[in-house]
């Protein structure tokens, strides 16, 4: 994109101070947050890792991870992102940037007291909500400050359209904030120990409408808000259908929201209630694979730049997985396929097709894209790198991923097979024993994935400290 005199005057203008803080803690978190899951999937495949400990127990450190990877890595590559394209598509500065800066602090102190909390055993046992009352509160507050300084930057914008990337961030923005309070209503004990108000199977269906949608908007609106600026300015193509996107936006957002009960077939909630977060997620297919593919026929005319670039890789690829998972999410949630994937290990490798296929690759993309950019580079200190990157990761998820899958449905068939008096085949700990080489598959996968996000790290660092700064603006 060329810029005229005037466009290169207003590019010094952005405030990229806090993208380049949450750009660079994007990458520490998914270190440290890939690292854990390293881990404690090790600890499965060898239990004495625990070391008798109860805060390095895999109890503890399962939310530590998932809450790192997903509200601190994640967290952070969203924040830092939606910044940065709210103030190049509005052709203007953040709006109250003192504000954006305690947004960043802000989140840093509430990972970091997460991470202590549960490490220390207080916990409100709730999946993608575990934080005590304090913190939850705390959560509040900041996602309040982001909220104002994203849609203010929108309200003070020089462009009469809002492109569809701020769309998605906003939906995920607004729906986060709601998700979160509805949630995490409590009533406090003490300091660290609180009570939902709500009780039962009413409980459970208000934790599963938070869970699947902070999947829904957290980690899908707000990606795909990444996936519809980064992707278009990796191929430097516009975006394969603006209409299509305009009606994946509406189609999402519309229908997501009430898949959440496809998380509790066979449990105590009415069959009703099943049975229509089964009917939604179904439908849920279509605005899914429509977004997928407009992000993926971007590339049209241009598909020769995946032999060389690989950040473009990664974006497709992420999309490629993107498409996968939100094939086999709505397949998973018939209630017929659930019986035998309920509480099995296909569950964790459909959720890490998810969280490293399409989250973690995307972002990866989007931030190697970031990164020159906002720090005045002409490029990243190695493309080189950032192949061997590629294959690490990609190579990795695969390997996670089927080792799950086999896992699960290993699992769920000795958990059926019953002997002719009617008594199990399989007793508890023979099914334990069956999972152990699959455990080590998916420790193999995770390796290889903290080792590309550890090249990352120092490609990262190199590319602020040792790379050729730009002698012009730079897109």
């Amino acid at each position: 994109m060329s810029h005229s005199p005037a466009a290169a005057a207003a590019v010094t203008e952005y405030d990229l101070s806090v993208i380049r803080k949450f750009a660079i803690m994007t990458v520490v978190w998914g270190v440290i947050g890939m690292a854990v899951g390293v881990y404690i999937a090790s600890e499965l495949a060898w239990p004495a890792l625990n070391l008798d400990l109860p805060w390095i127990s895999f109890g503890r450190l399962r939310p530590i991870h998932t809450n790192i990877v997903i509200f601190a890595f994640g967290g952070c590559g969203l924040m830092g992102t939606s910044l940065y394209v709210v103030q190049r598509t509005c052709q203007t500065r953040l709006f109250a940037p003192a504000l954006a800066n305690f947004v960043f602090w802000g989140w840093q102190a509430i990972i970091v007291a997460v991470g202590i909390t549960l490490a220390l055993g207080f916990t409100r046992t709730k999946e993608y909500a575990e934080p005590e009352w304090p913190i939850t509160i705390a959560i509040a507050i900041v996602w309040v400050a982001y909220a104002i300084v994203f849609f203010g930057t929108i309200a003070k914008r020089k462009t009469s359209h809002i492109y569809v990337a701020n769309w998605f961030y906003g939906s995920f923005i607004i729906t986060v904030a709601l998700l979160h309070i509805v949630n995490g209503m409590s009533m406090p004990a003490t300091l660290w120990k609180s009570y939902s108000i709500y009780s039962g199977a009413r409980d459970a269906m208000v934790q599963w409408w938070y869970g699947h949608n902070a999947v829904g908007f957290f980690l899908t609106a707000g990606f795909l808000g990444m996936m519809y600026y980064f992707v278009p300015i990796q191929a430097q193509r516009p975006v394969y259908s603006y209409r299509l996107s305009i009606v994946h936006f509406w189609a999402l957002i519309a229908i997501y929201m009430w898949a959440g009960p496809h998380h509790l077939h066979y449990t105590a909630l009415p069959d009703w209630t099943q049975s229509l977060g089964m009917v939604f997620s179904l439908i849920l297919l279509a605005p899914s694979w429509g977004g997928m593919i407009n992000g993926v026929m971007t590339l049209s005319g241009a598909w020769d730049k995946l032999r060389t670039n690989p950040i473009l890789r990664f974006l497709i690829v992420a999309l490629s997985f993107y498409g996968m998972s939100t094939f086999e999410g709505p397949m998973m949630a018939i209630r017929w396929v659930n019986a035998l994937s309920h509480y099995t290990n296909w569950t964790i490798g459909h959720v890490h097709s998810g969280a490293m296929g399409w989250v973690a690759m995307v972002t990866i993309g989007a931030i190697y894209t970031m990164v020159p950019r906002i720090f005045d580079r002409d490029c990243m200190y190695s493309t080189r790198l950032i192949n061997v990157h590629f294959w690490l990761a990609t190579l990795g998820v695969v390997l996670y991923i089927a080792s799950m899958w086999i896992a699960g449905l290993t699992q769920g068939l000795m958990w059926r097979e019953y002997n002719n008096d009617g008594t199990l085949a399989y007793s508890f700990v023979e099914v334990v024993k069956a999972m152990h080489p699959y455990y080590v598959g998916r420790v193999g996968g995770g390796v290889l994935f903290l080792t590309g996000m550890l090249l990352m790290a120092y490609n990262v660092t190199q590319t602020i400290i040792k790379a050729t700064p730009a002698d012009r603006p730079v897109e």
